[in-house]
């Protein structure tokens, strides 16, 4: 299982919001690139990125940034926020970007969703953000009447890369990983997914291995790193192990 750390950015930052609220924000760094480097050499196979001023306003904001992170690492970077249309896609690919994260277009424009997959086979990864089930977009500001069992469901049929599923509720707040509801998301599809929100521990990390049996291939952690409640070089052995 792989054990995925996440840079946040928030004008040109490294942050991190506690339930996906832009106003209650924790900036752990100014050089994100630096940060990467720094999980990059820990060990990180893959590093996720989320532009959360393009999640909440509905297009990318922090593109030096995220220029500068490409330039810096060699191992893949995710990326998702603000991703709306189909020259964002492009122009990100283009960047070098490996992996892109559609969330609030799957389900407004479903047909984009479907290009996107089409047109880069492999690349594109579903974010599914649930509040108490229900799928929630535009950066976790609205909540649409969708649970994420059934969008999981439908989207399967486009063949993305990856589902990742956050618990709102225990994102950067450590509560622990929502373990029935992922297991339950993994069982119903046959698309590999990623774990997030939650993660306060190497307890956390242990809990999630035996969903590897049904499809649980990674999971993302952030504030558990940058508080130094999680060692990221023994969250790597023990899920290797």
């Amino acid at each position: 299982m792989l054990i995925i750390p996440a840079i946040d950015l928030k004008d040109g930052k490294c942050v991190r919001l506690r339930q996906g609220r832009a106003e209650d924000v924790t900036v752990f760094g100014d050089d994100p690139a630096a940060m990467g480097l720094k999980w990059q050499e820990a060990g990180a196979q893959i590093l996720h990125v989320v532009d959360l001023d393009g999640a909440f306003s509905s297009r990318p904001q922090n593109l030096d940034s995220i220029r500068r992170l490409r330039q810096a690492l060699s191992i893949p970077i995710e990326l998702g926020g603000g991703i709306r249309t189909l020259d964002t896609v492009k122009a990100y690919i283009e960047l070098g970007i490996d992996r892109l994260i559609l969330g609030t277009v799957v389900l407004k424009d479903p047909d984009l969703a479907a290009q996107a997959c089409a047109a880069y086979p492999g690349r594109i990864a579903f974010g599914l953000d649930a509040k108490n089930g229900l799928l929630a977009v535009e950066g976790w500001t609205e909540t649409s009447q969708k649970t994420a069992l059934d969008a999981a469901r439908d989207l399967a049929l486009l063949a993305p890369a990856a589902f990742i599923y956050t618990d709102i509720a225990r994102d950067g707040v450590k509560k622990g990983v929502n373990i029935p509801a992922t297991r339950a998301l993994a069982e119903a599809v046959e698309v590999p997914v990623i774990a997030s929100g939650g993660v306060s521990s190497l307890d956390d990390i242990r809990a999630l291995l035996p969903l590897e049996s049904v499809g649980v291939v990674g999971v993302i952690t952030g504030r558990a790193l940058y508080d130094g409640s999680l060692d990221l070089k023994e969250a790597i052995r023990v899920a290797q192990k």
